[in-house]
């Protein structure tokens, strides 16, 4: 008896569809892109229980007959391409004929087209892979495609989707960057019954941008032709205090893709203006011939290969250089990143919160010394200081006290004064240090934060005035799913109609000017972040953006008493040499260094 035997169609379709679908936000894709492709000028989506209920993508394309609307859902039947040669230089976003079947094939499927100027559609109606029915209907002209119920007949691949929320937060991120790609195509996406997106066809890329994005001082535009490459778009000013890890849209002729040379050149553009290893906002649109990228690489075209990688690299690292005005090579100085013994990381368990100690090390306050922090020396190393506000009276606070997880300084550092108010110089047994007093405040503030919050929450000052905040879709989907999480740390809000968000109370610790910063920065940390389940994660993340807006910044001029306080408390720090964002706090320039650069050794 024969071992090997043929798949019955609708479980290779199942299979297929494995590869191209994902989850809701995949559909969308796909549906999406076929609409673009077919000329549509309008595209609304709709979706239900974050997609998993249905999932609605209606257009105003070129539409289909009766006989193309049937050979559509068929595997690899296409209008894109006909010949191998079309391979060679694809413009079109589908083109492999997979996706429709696939979609029909994990879904309640149903197809509603009119094709221009004819006088009737058709619907086509499909269950998990077969043809339930096809007949003539009334129908506008264009294209609307249901798929209703996604895995109800691939319970395993169901129970691995997120929550409604998560899911929604997806597409409305995926809508977002489609929207990008296109601003000649009016997007709309509603939500359970609620329109989040609502975007009228743009004049120019800068127009749409300012549709989703409102007006941002905080970006700096790019615009550069060269080796035959063009790349425009927008990145983060060198400046910015934005979130670590920013969100990043790269398109390619007009496609969403994830490419390690495109992150590279970007890491590397970032690396030669500012020793803080960053994953900064960008938002780049590349055009190169379709002949030089093979865009046929990836199952769901998320990834290309390019004819001439290296040069890709050096335009792309050249024009974002040249937009942040950081063309000159800095020298180079052997700085050692101090480095504390044992460090695990941002996800080393900190005391008294997720280590699961219910007794914090001592607790800390938010501010400044009311009064002068005292030069470390030994006359003063047994004396109480209370130099918090935020300190219980007798508390002991020994300036000499010894760093706990990573062992003791002989010496503990002695600032010297600051370069360009954004460095701590310092000097101790080991040689000079330099401190970046933005980092090392912010590691300071997050573990505060941390030993609050294993008490319970932070503690809130409420406004005279509602802060109401205009969000884009994904934002407000993000910080929905977290309303606990947000209370905790001292954040009174909630929705206020369509994305806006009320915010009624803010942390203590939080100046009012940085409120509506860090709500947004938090939106974008949280992105995608599941609601519930993964709670610790969420808490971890808004502790760090907390702490990274409330600490002091670059360019602010500190006094000796302030530089003082902060290099104490980070004695006290566990895990001192990083913030929670994994940015060195210290460089050290040893002794044997010096040395060796004067020719004493």
């Amino acid at each position: 008896m024969a071992r090997i035997h043929r798949l019955p169609p609708e479980l290779a379709n199942q299979i297929a569809a494995g590869e191209v679908i994902e989850r809701p936000a995949s559909v969308i894709k796909e549906l999406v892109e076929n609409a673009i492709d077919a000329d549509a000028r309008r595209v609304a989506v709709t979706i239900e229980m974050g997609g998993k209920k249905l999932i609605r993508v209606e257009d105003d394309g070129v539409g289909m007959d009766a006989e193309d609307a049937v050979l559509a859902l068929e595997r690899h039947a296409t209008s894109k391409i006909r010949a191998s040669s079309d391979l060679d230089g694809i413009r079109t976003l589908g083109f492999r004929g997979e996706a429709l079947p696939s979609i029909a094939s994990v879904s309640r499927f149903r197809l509603r087209t009119r094709a221009r100027d004819s006088a009737t559609g058709t619907e086509v109606r499909i269950g998990a892979g077969q043809t339930v029915s096809v007949r003539e209907a009334g129908a506008p002209e264009g294209t609307a495609i249901d798929a209703a119920d996604l895995f109800y007949n691939l319970p395993a691949r169901r129970k691995f989707l997120k929550s409604d929320a998560a899911e929604s937060a997806q597409v409305s991120k995926l809508v977002t960057q489609l929207a990008l790609c296109y601003p000649e195509v009016g997007f709309s996406l509603t939500s359970a019954g609620r329109k989040t997106i609502e975007w009228p066809p743009a004049a120019s890329l800068a127009d749409r941008f300012f549709q989703i994005h409102g007006d941002r001082a905080d970006l700096v535009p790019i615009v550069k032709e060269a080796g035959g490459i063009r790349i425009e778009g927008f990145i983060a000013a060198l400046g910015d205090q934005g979130p670590m890890r920013g969100q990043q849209n790269v398109f390619i002729n007009r496609r969403i893709v994830r490419d390690r040379t495109v992150q590279h050149a970007i890491v590397q553009a970032y690396s030669v203006a500012t020793i803080k290893e960053r994953s900064p906002e960008v938002h780049l649109f590349i055009s190169i011939a379709p002949d030089r990228v093979d865009v046929n690489v990836h199952p769901t075209k998320a990834e290309v290969r390019f004819l001439e990688q290296a040069l890709v690299h050096e335009v792309l690292r050249r024009a974002i250089g040249e937009a942040l005005g950081t063309n000159a090579q800095p020298p180079e100085l052997s700085l050692e990143a101090q480095a504390a013994p044992g460090f695990a990381g941002i996800n080393a368990p900190l005391p008294g919160l997720w280590s699961g100690s219910t007794t914090p090390q001592r607790t800390a306050g938010w501010n400044y010394p009311d009064r002068p922090y005292p030069a470390p020396n030994p006359s003063n190393q047994n004396q109480n200081q209370n130099v918090n506000r935020g300190t219980e009276p007798g508390e002991p606070m020994e300036p000499g006290e010894p760093v706990e997880p990573g062992g003791s300084r002989s010496r503990p550092m002695v600032p010297l004064g600051q370069f360009r108010n954004t460095f701590i110089l310092c000097v101790d047994d080991d040689g000079i240090a330099i401190v970046d007093q933005h980092v090392a405040h912010e590691r300071v503030l997050f573990e505060q934060i941390s030993e609050r919050l294993s008490d319970g929450s932070l503690e809130s000052q409420r406004l005279l005035a509602p802060l109401v905040l205009e969000l884009t879709a994904s934002q407000a989907e993000a910080l929905a799913g977290q309303r606990e999480e947000l209370a905790r740390l001292g954040f009174e809000a909630e929705p206020f109609g369509g994305t806006s968000l009320r915010v009624d109370a803010v942390p203590a610790l939080l100046d009012f000017g940085e409120a509506e910063a860090t709500i947004r920065a938090l939106a974008d940390d949280l992105e995608g972040l599941e609601k519930g389940s993964r709670a610790g994660e969420a808490i971890r993340r808004m502790a760090a953006t907390m702490a990274c807006h409330a600490a002091v910044k670059a360019n602010d001029p500190l006094t000796p008493e302030k530089m003082r306080y902060i290099l104490a408390e980070l004695e006290r720090t566990s895990y001192s040499s990083v913030c929670p964002h994994g940015r060195p706090v210290v460089l050290r320039l040893t002794r044997r260094e010096i040395e060796k650069n004067f020719q004493r050794i």
